[in-house]
């Protein structure tokens, strides 16, 4: 019994010592870390984690616009490809709009039209579209504006020449590690931490800027903070006055923080509906015009939907490019399978929010899932049109 006080005493030591070096070395977010991921199951982020989160309101309106159902809504079943493909990475959600009504819906899990999930990097094309208004507003000059106009801690070296336009476009040389499973890269940290602008304004910029794609998270995180800077209002109410509201979103959504009425997380965590969702895609594919009413300039959507290295066909600004099946599509995607695809020629809008995605998952990469949902979802129109 003596022995075993003595090894209790000793865990109870040992423990403490261990919370002590993660406080002091400024590691506390782990403990975040395992309390909401790693205790609930996960080893990663997950779709209703935005409720262990603090959170900003993106209030929808006084006037609602209910997405209309198409006259041939659900008629058509969907394909055995599509229901194994569901089954096997844990859909949620999957909606096909053509012609602006929705044509196709399916929930499963007990989600429906109105239950909340968290959009992870589909928020980037929302941020992006902030920071278009931000120019339309006269806030920010350009695209071409240095970072270092709004935080000095860029003005030096390399992180002089940053612009906003390299934030967007994934091309700005910051020294970031973009690793989602990782404990202790700076993108886990990023999730968890409590205080998003120190740890951003710390960083450097390594590479050149403008010259090539990376995908990095902490180029949307550094682009939110300026947006803010320069309209002086959060970018939940940002969007909300600009976006939400003017395209009529039935629901109020949630934007993670870093702690209470603290930074957003631009980079991720828009708990919101498949529905919604789609309003971004519908805007895109209108050329940034809403009801007559021109939210954001056409000759941004289309520079924001445009790939701006040759070598990196993939993205443009905050905008994921797709060709397949000689058809040019560009969506909004998020870890875990998070999509709202656009095909604008078929005026075509398909939505998918799950748990997985394909195990051939990697940064950046198309992955397979994505052929099939567009692959399935066509053969079910080409059904329609066949009757």
């Amino acid at each position: 019994m003596r022995y075993l006080k003595k090894f209790l005493y000793f865990l109870v030591i040992l423990f403490v010592l261990l919370i002590g070096t993660i406080y002091a070395t400024d590691h506390d977010y782990l403990v975040k870390a395992v309390q909401t991921i790693y205790l609930n199951g996960h080893k990663t982020a997950f779709l209703d984690d935005y409720k262990y989160f603090d959170n900003l309101t993106i209030k929808k309106g006084n006037h609602p616009q209910p997405w209309a159902v198409h006259r041939d809504y659900n008629k058509i079943s969907q394909t055995e490809i599509l229901e194994s493909i569901h089954k096997e990475l844990g859909t949620i959600a999957f909606l096909i709009i053509k012609n602006d009504s929705i044509w196709s819906e399916h929930y499963y899990e007990g989600y429906d039209e109105n239950s909340k999930s968290n959009s992870f990097s589909m928020a980037k094309s929302y941020v992006t579209t902030l920071l278009g208004k931000a120019i339309m507003d006269g806030k920010i000059k350009s695209l071409d504006q240095k970072v270092a106009d709004f935080f000095p801690e860029f003005n030096q070296g390399l992180g002089a020449k940053l612009t906003v336009g390299d934030l967007s476009s994934m091309a700005s040389g910051l020294e970031w590690d973009e690793s989602y499973y990782s404990p202790f890269s700076i993108t886990t940290r990023a999730y968890f931490y409590d205080d998003l602008d120190k740890m951003m304004l710390r960083l450097k910029v390594t590479g050149e800027p403008g010259k090539s794609y990376k995908y990095l998270s902490g180029n949307t995180q550094l682009l939110g903070m300026v947006i803010e800077k320069a309209t002086g209002k959060k970018m939940a109410d940002y969007l909300s006055e600009n976006f939400w509201q003017p395209t009529g979103s039935v629901n109020d959504a949630l934007w993670q923080t870093d702690r209470p009425g603290g930074t957003e997380k631009a980079y991720c965590c828009i708990a919101s509906n498949a529905r919604d969702f789609a309003r971004f895609g519908k805007l895109y594919k209108d050329h940034g015009k809403w009801n007559g009413q021109q939210l954001i300039d056409s000759i941004l959507v289309a520079k924001f939907t445009t790939a701006r290295f040759k070598e990196s066909p993939e993205y443009g600004y905050g905008w994921w490019l797709h060709q397949q099946g000689g058809k040019n599509f560009f969506m909004m995607r998020g870890h875990l399978g998070q999509y709202v695809i656009v095909q604008p020629e078929d005026n075509v809008i398909i939505v998918r929010l799950g748990h997985r995605k394909s195990s051939d998952e990697g940064i950046g990469a198309f992955t397979k899932d994505i052929s099939v949902y567009i692959e399935e979802a066509y053969k079910m129109l080409s059904q329609a049109n066949s009757r």
